[in-house]
C-alpha cells in the first residue's frame, strides 16, 4: 500500500544541479516526517536531510549544508531533494524513506522507502 517513487536522478558534471523528487501514496503524508539518503559502493547508508510533517523544521548532513535544500507539498504528496554544486563524492543511489514520526528523530526512525534513483557526479 505504501509506495514512494523517487525520479530525477542522472549524471551530472561536477558543480552542477539536480533536483530529486520522491512521490508519495498509500498513507496519510502530511503526518510523516520524511528523509532523503544515500549509498555509494562499498559505503553505509547515510541520511542527508530531513523534513518534519510540515515542512517548517529540516535537517541536513554537514557534507551537504549550503548546496542541498529539502521541501515538501503536503497537498502533492511530493517530496524534494534540491542538490547544488555537486561534488564527486555526491555520487550514490539516492532514496527517500518515511519516518516513523511526525517529527525529525534520529537516522533509524525509517520504515517505508523507495527503490532508489541513481545519482553520478563527474569530476
Amino acid at each position: 500500500q505504501v509506495q514512494l517513487v523517487e525520479s530525477g536522478g542522472g549524471l551530472v558534471q561536477a558543480g552542477g544541479s539536480l533536483r530529486l523528487s520522491c512521490a508519495a501514496s498509500g498513507f496519510t503524508f502530511s503526518n510523516y516526517a520524511m528523509g532523503w539518503f544515500r549509498q555509494a559502493p562499498g559505503k553505509e547508508r547515510e541520511r542527508v536531510a530531513a523534513i518534519d510533517w510540515s515542512g517548517d523544521n529540516t535537517y541536513y548532513t554537514h557534507s551537504v549544508k549550503g548546496r542541498f535544500t529539502i521541501s515538501r507539498d503536503n497537498a502533492k504528496n511530493m517530496v524534494d531533494l534540491q542538490m547544488n554544486s555537486l561534488k564527486p563524492e555526491d555520487t550514490a543511489v539516492y532514496y527517500c524513506a518515511r519516518s516513523r514520526s511526525a517529527v525529525i528523530m534520529w537516522a533509524g526512525e525509517y520504515d517505508y522507502w523507495g527503490q532508489g534513483t541513481q545519482v553520478t557526479v563527474s569530476s
